[in-house]
């Protein structure tokens, strides 16, 4: 690859990989995973891609002394939200197709800004569950905010995910 197809390659892999975060979050809130477990894809795709292509990004831009600070944050966040984007999306769109239905206890209730599109900056509750050891956070319409400190349980329709980690399918309050 040449020096311009390198300058042209590197910030299309990083703003790919901001692209992704937006779908890896959305696929996160609808997966039962500990968050280390994407933590460390990003981590060690950021570093196996810094260990094969570092020389070629040095080359690429004036040698900075945080040239290495921008290569690790360019690999990170390219290459790794990217690998971990693929992780979390096979999980998902290859999950097995039974489903099983649990009740859950909510455990803790906070709340987030946020909202649809139109609705920027409501309140949504988040009421956080122990599922089989993991605690795991789950975002609601603003619609139950108002409601919020009535609801006692969460009924969670899942399914297998491929790697092996559950997929919300449904969810409802009680």
């Amino acid at each position: 690859m040449t020096k311009k197809q390198r300058q042209i390659f590197y910030p299309t892999i990083f703003f790919i990989g901001i692209f992704s975060m937006y779908f890896q979050i959305q696929t996160f809130r609808n997966t039962i995973i500990n968050w280390l477990v994407p933590a460390l894809i990003i981590v060690v795709f950021g570093i196996i891609a810094y260990k094969i292509d570092f020389l070629n990004f040095k080359n690429t831009y004036f040698h900075y002394k945080t040239i290495k600070l921008y290569a690790l944050i360019n690999y990170f966040v390219g290459f790794g939200f990217i690998g971990c984007s693929l992780f979390m999306l096979t999980n998902y769109y290859l999950a097995d197709k039974n489903s099983k239905t649990e009740s859950f206890k909510i455990v803790d209730r906070t709340s987030i800004r946020g909202g649809t599109k139109y609705r920027v900056g409501e309140e949504q509750p988040v009421f956080t569950i122990n599922y089989k050891g993991i605690n795991k956070e789950l975002v609601f319409n603003n619609q139950y905010f108002e409601k919020m400190n009535q609801f006692e349980t969460v009924e969670l329709e899942t399914r297998k995910g491929f790697f092996g980690f559950d997929i919300l399918q449904n969810k409802k309050l009680n």
